[in-house]
């Protein structure tokens, strides 16, 4: 291209290195002949603008990397920006404190405008010396300062730099990062009683300024259909058909509200309940469930004091956000990008069974006579009824209406209602009897399964099937796998029998109930009733956690937990029925009403609990302990959206190896051939996550159903291809076995296909485990078959 040059390259950025060392600055008659062409110029001399011969209007590449025709100014812009959400990043993701910032910055600053100082001399004169250029010392030294008076780190760190101390960073980041600040309510003067609220307006605005996010939430609307007689998100249940405003044809968004009580210091110790928090959070029902799992997808609303709510009450408390709510209601909120109003409103509120009952105005007690929030049973009457039977009156608007005008007219709860909730007095579109989902988290891994495990355990014990010691030690040396091992089950404490529960949190009950037919399976005859009563637990979970369901699923399940309520009644004659096991009849037309109760329960909303508790172990400070633990949440969220990583992102590879395509097995290549006709190499990784899903070599995978039963496959070797990722599986021969609710699975068929993630019934990785001579793997949920 350069006349005297014969440097070649098809690669851009390497052509634009060539460019800008060897031919720079460059004009038109230091081209070849016949690359430029000329004509009659325009008369742009007189247009008031200089036109340079090779300037271009260039900022930041498509990597990151600075162009090098960029101003001076630009550049040192585009740096501080990089080096501020560096620093934010080290404050508010790691809690690094701010003084131990301020010494890495000063140091840092020492080290590089002072120390390198003379190493950075002996570098130029050595390169001058190189290229025989004899230059005067005193050139050299005003070189080297000239070089480090232009450094834009020295330059942001300096004295008079915007990142020098804490408060200029505070100052800065607020300036440059969009923070969205708190906003602190007295709620009494004279003892200091405050809480803290997050404009949501504000901070809808300001998500719906990135053009992904609003891009996904349009998406979600236009795409919006059901498949008849399929329930895969909210909007395919009953409650938002019947919803007039959330299910018309504007675009509407739709919150879903998260209320808990949560400990931020160790809740057994001496500061028990002294420094218990309300949190209230939401998140944006209009994005893919993929989108709303990230816990950078959770926002703050209000955190407060526990015992303020109790005080003061909902009314005062959620006095902000409910004004915004019905703003977002009447007006909505100005898309910059669509130039137009939005309107929204609260689609439901997620929480346990006591945060639930106290939000909505139900009596906060579970020994009373009143106990549901779906229907007006009473506690004697589950004993004896079940929901399927129709027996129970479910509860509608008008009847709640009815309750909530009794109990304020004789002062006392009225089957169960002692109030009125203060969202759905504010709403115009929310209501109570379809505004709050159950909580299979609590009801099920965290109540049932705990409890009636051991009464199981007992049983089993008692029958000389296992031993309490050699049941433990099965527990304890079962060779786990991947996230089977993160999950690992803890072992049952010694007094299980009196306390009659196993304890453990959600996931590792989960994790016990779904191996433990593996674990002590072989130990157990056929036809034990107790074992039956684990093995339908096992059933009703899996079935439970499903992120799709079909008509005849949800049938199915009402049947199991029929089935399961007549064998555990039957074997515990002694035993009453608990609330929850009244809930759990419920799932059933809940999951006809929300879609699937998985996508509301709230494991993944207490994960946010712990970014304020390792805030509090890492500053120790409890001094307005909401509004620094509010500020502090605020600085990392905006870097979230600075960052633009609000989702997780879609493929992370770790390592990956490259080979020829002819390498692979004949088969595979030519399946990969014909969907990338020019393919010639692969890449290759034994370790990828999609959408936080892990997915290694030698994990189960479900590739397909045979008589309605799943198909399992090995994944051999992962490739990573321009637009996706596909997996070289072999497939494996099963069938199941009752005794374990798990499938066996025959090796020998060795067969290797080529797999496109996308197409997979069940994108959900199992692992397989040896037991005795054979191989089993066991679902961790349902898998919806379309056939």
């Amino acid at each position: 291209m350069f006349q005297g040059c014969s440097f070649q390259t098809n690669v851009y950025g390497t052509f634009k290195s060539h460019k800008n060392r060897k031919h720079s600055p460059y004009s038109l008659q230091d081209f070849k002949a016949g690359i430029v062409k000329t004509g009659e110029a325009e008369d742009s001399a007189n247009d008031g603008t200089d036109h340079p011969a090779n300037s271009v209007e260039t900022n930041v590449d498509s990597e990151g990397n600075i162009e090098p025709e960029t101003s001076e100014q630009d550049i040192s812009k585009v740096f501080e920006l990089k080096l501020g959400s560096l620093i934010l990043k080290l404050e508010n993701y790691f809690h690094v404190p701010r003084t131990a910032v301020d010494e890495l910055l000063a140091e840092l600053h020492y080290l590089i405008g002072s120390v390198s100082v003379p190493i950075s001399n002996q570098v130029i004169v050595a390169t001058f010396r190189n290229h025989n250029i004899c230059v005067d010392e005193l050139v050299i030294k005003d070189l080297t300062a000239a070089l480090f008076s232009c450094n834009h780190l020295l330059k942001a760190t300096g004295k008079d730099g915007p990142l020098a101390t804490a408060h200029k960073r505070s100052k800065y980041y607020k300036e440059n990062f969009d923070v969205i600040d708190p906003v602190e309510y007295v709620l009494e003067s004279k003892t200091n009683r405050t809480f803290q609220y997050v404009p949501v307006l504000k901070t809808l605005k300001q998500l719906l300024k990135q053009k992904t996010i609003l891009s996904k939430v349009v998406e979600c609307h236009t795409d919006r259909h059901s498949v008849n007689g399929e329930y895969k998100c909210f909007q395919d249940g009953s409650h938002f058909k019947n919803n007039g405003f959330l299910s018309s044809e504007e675009l509407i968004l739709s919150l879903c509200v998260y209320i808990d009580d949560f400990e931020i210091c160790n809740p057994l110790g001496t500061s028990r309940k002294k420094h218990k928090l309300c949190g209230v959070y939401w998140i944006l029902g209009n994005l893919q469930s993929v989108s709303q799992s990230s816990l950078n997808s959770i926002y703050l609303a209000l955190l407060c004091k526990s015992e303020d709510v109790k005080t003061f009450g909902y009314h005062k408390i959620f006095e902000p956000f409910l004004r915004d709510l019905t703003t977002l209601e009447q007006q909505g909120v100005f898309i910059d990008h669509l130039g137009t109003f939005i309107r929204g409103t609260v689609q439901c509120v997620v929480a346990d069974n006591l945060g639930a009952h106290g939000l909505a105005g139900f009596v906060e007690s579970f020994s009373g006579d009143y106990i549901c929030r779906f229907c007006t049973a009473t506690r004697s009457e589950i004993q004896s009824q079940e929901v399927k039977e129709g027996g129970f009156r479910l509860r509608s608007e008008e009847l709640h209406q009815a309750h909530v005008a009794s109990a304020r007219e004789h002062s006392q709860a009225c089957c169960g209602v002692k109030t009125t909730c203060v969202l759905a007095e504010s709403l115009s579109f929310f209501e109570v009897t379809s505004g709050f989902p159950p909580d299979l988290a609590h009801d099920l891994l965290e109540g049932i399964v705990p409890i009636e495990l051991a009464e199981c355990f007992r049983v089993l014990i008692a029958k000389k099937y296992i031993t309490f010691d050699g049941l433990n030690t099965l527990i304890q040396s079962f060779p786990y796998k991947w996230g089977d091992k993160t999950n690992r089950p803890h072992l049952l404490p010694r007094a299980f029998q009196r306390k009659k529960s196993i304890g453990g949190n959600a996931h590792e009950n989960w994790c016990l109930l779904r191996l433990i037919p593996l674990i002590v399976g072989r130990l157990i005859p056929d036809n034990e009733p107790a074992w039956e009563v684990i093995l339908d637990l096992k059933d009703i979970v899996e079935l439970v956690v499903s992120p799709v369901h079909s008509n005849e699923s949800i049938a199915y399940l009402e049947n199991k937990i029929s089935e399961h309520r007549c064998r555990y009644l039957t074997l515990f004659p002694e035993n009453k029925l608990l609330p929850k096991h009244h809930y759990m009849e419920h799932y059933p037309a809940m999951i006809l009403c929300f879609g699937p109760i998985v996508s509301f329960w709230t494991l993944r909303f207490e994960s946010k609990h712990s970014y304020f508790k390792q805030v509090v172990r890492h500053t120790n400070c409890f001094k307005n302990i909401t509004l620094s633990l509010a500020t502090k949440h605020q600085l990392m969220m905006s870097y979230n959206i600075f960052s633009l990583s609000c989702d997780k992102s879609s493929l992370e590879v770790e390592q990956v190896s490259t080979v020829p395509l002819d390498v692979l097995n004949e088969e595979v290549a030519n399946i990969l051939c014909q969907k990338y006709p020019d393919l010639t190499v692969v890449h290759l990784a034994l370790n990828v996550s999609v959408d936080g899903i892990n997915y290694r070599r030698g994990m189960i995978i479900v590739h397909g159903f045979v008589g309605g039963l799943p198909e399992f496959a090995e994944i051999v070797q992962i490739c990573v291809l321009r637009d996706g990722l596909w997996l070289i599986v072999k497939k494996l021969g099963s069938w199941y076995r009752e005794h374990y609710r798990s499938f066996e699975l025959d090796p020998s068929q060795r067969d290797l296909s080529v797999i496109e993630l996308s197409q997979l019934p069940d994108r959900y990785p199992l692992s397989d485990y040896k037991i005795g001579t054979q191989r089993m793997v066991t679902l961790k949920r349902y898998v919806h078959s379309s056939e």
